[in-house]
């Protein structure tokens, strides 16, 4: 059977991961473990090599703003080692004698990244930081694009690898040129494929035989109800969808905003830099956005300024505005305003009132972004629990910058991630944000205890008595 280069290639580099993993955990310490992730962490969080990255990123993927990715850079590592700080991965994490369990901590292997290019320096960051916290090797396979930023961030946590005497093997990257065979090989040899990027990418990994976790596609809805406040909402909303020109998955896709306050909002929104397209001129934005039936290259991810251009809005807008909010009411295939659109547009529904805005939101899920999140802006304790137990998502937020908040943040108690599980609406394996937690298995020592075995009295006394034996 003849073998290709591909695949060799592929598999060497897993056999050094390999050796490297083996010494890690035999020879490893929770100490160790953790000096490994800070190591990673400053990798790309020292300024000089955070700047370094975020121009490299913009540079060879078209995406987003250097000031943005630098801010996503420091942040979401910042909160990813918060977060990490003091949680034990090493060894006995508990001796329980009631049960007679002893609980230990153990690596998954050598976890395979594919990684997406809207992210190339903070999603392998945060792959790497969590997989080295846990006792893992990690190898990455980068999209074409962000290769390059890849290789430099290597280079960045390879040098701060010889500061501590790390073996560098256990932080590899698929040889370049990436290509589908080469991460197909990964995706059927490591011991954990995590996926955050294509949902073509997500499906390969589900059938590759490997343990596989993937995360869903975004196309967030938020709601903006009567008792919101809406100058606020307006503010929050403006900042998220224009944090690094709308890569994040996380970023407003929809507002749904009910009649009461429609008028009033549109007017706080225009404050907040965001300017109304109507209706009318609707299908001049989709022909444009979407002029072959796929996003844009020239508009998707760019600077204001050359998505108004580019959409041919020049002076028909005001000067300074930020993000556009195009008046719609179609929802689906037909309607691609209704889809993710990674760039600062957003689609702006109006709904007769709340119970009107959700099911608004639940045709938007039903089209596209199901089990990812919503948004609501409200002062009302009880909508956002009717939200969240009503709607097909993983998380409702409430009252904030969606982009900000979803992948977690100092103010709310969601973890640090660049990627968010989206359950079996999504079509994942988990409901959470990807974190610490993946990257661990454990084994248990069962010993006997004292039998507990019930009699059948102390189970179905209260259903006889009810229907009868």
């Amino acid at each position: 059977m003849n073998i290709s280069n591909d695949i060799l290639s592929v598999d060497a580099v897993m056999a050094d991961a390999r050796d490297a993993q083996a010494v890690f955990e035999a020879e490893g310490s929770q100490a160790r473990y953790d000096r490994a992730a800070q190591a990673a962490a400053w990798a790309i969080m020292e300024p000089g090599r955070n700047r370094r990255l975020a121009e490299l990123a913009v540079e060879t993927t078209g995406l987003g703003n250097v000031a943005d990715k630098i801010t996503k850079n420091h942040r979401k590592t910042l909160g990813l080692m918060r977060d990490i700080s003091g949680v034990p991965t090493y060894g006995i994490l508990s001796d329980d004698h009631a049960t007679g369990i002893v609980e230990i901590a153990r690596p998954i292997g050598v976890v395979g990244a594919v990684v997406p290019s809207t992210n190339p320096a903070a999603t392998p960051a945060n792959n790497i930081i969590n997989a080295l916290k846990c006792g893992n090797a990690i190898i990455l396979s980068p999209s074409p694009k962000g290769v390059a930023c890849c290789e430099m961030l290597l280079d960045f946590i390879h040098a701060e690898f010889d500061k501590i005497g790390e073996d560098k093997r256990l932080v590899q990257m698929l040889p370049a040129p990436g290509s589908k065979a080469k991460t197909q090989r990964l995706l059927e040899t490591c011991d954990l494929a995590i996926v955050t990027g294509s949902q073509d990418n997500v499906r390969r990994a589900y059938e590759s035989g490997t343990p596989a976790i993937g995360v869903g596609a975004g196309n967030v809805a938020v709601i903006v109800d009567e008792t919101a406040d809406l100058a606020a909402a307006a503010t929050k909303i403006a900042a998220s969808k224009t944090f690094d020109n709308a890569t994040s998955c996380s970023s407003e896709n929809a507002l749904i905003v009910v009649d009461a306050v429609y008028d009033d909002f549109v007017a706080a929104m225009a404050a907040a830099g965001g300017a109304v397209v109507s209706a009318a001129e609707a299908g001049g934005i989709v022909a444009r956005l979407w002029p072959d039936g796929h996003l844009n290259r020239e508009i998707i991810a760019k600077d204001a300024d050359v998505m108004i251009e580019k959409l041919g809005l020049t002076g028909t807008v005001p000067e300074g505005i930020s993000f556009l909010a195009v008046e719609t009411d179609g929802i689906g295939p037909a309607h691609p305003l209704s889809g993710e659109k990674l760039s600062r547009v957003v689609a702006l529904y109006r709904a007769r009132d709340f119970d009107d805005a959700t099911a608004i939101a639940r045709r938007i899920l039903d089209h596209q972004g199901a089990g990812h999140s919503v948004g609501l802006h409200s002062d009302d304790a009880e909508r956002p629990v009717a939200m969240g137990r009503a709607l097909p998502v993983c998380r409702v937020i409430v009252n904030q910058a969606h982009c900000f908040a979803t992948g977690g943040a100092f103010d709310n108690g969601l973890p640090f991630s660049l990627s968010m599980g989206c359950g079996s609406w999504g079509g994942n394996s988990i409901d959470a944000n990807l974190h610490w937690r993946h990257y661990l298995q454990h084994t248990r020592v069962v010993r006997p205890i004292a039998p507990r075995e019930p009699a059948l009295e102390d189970i179905f006394s209260e259903y006889w008595a009810e229907v009868g034996k």
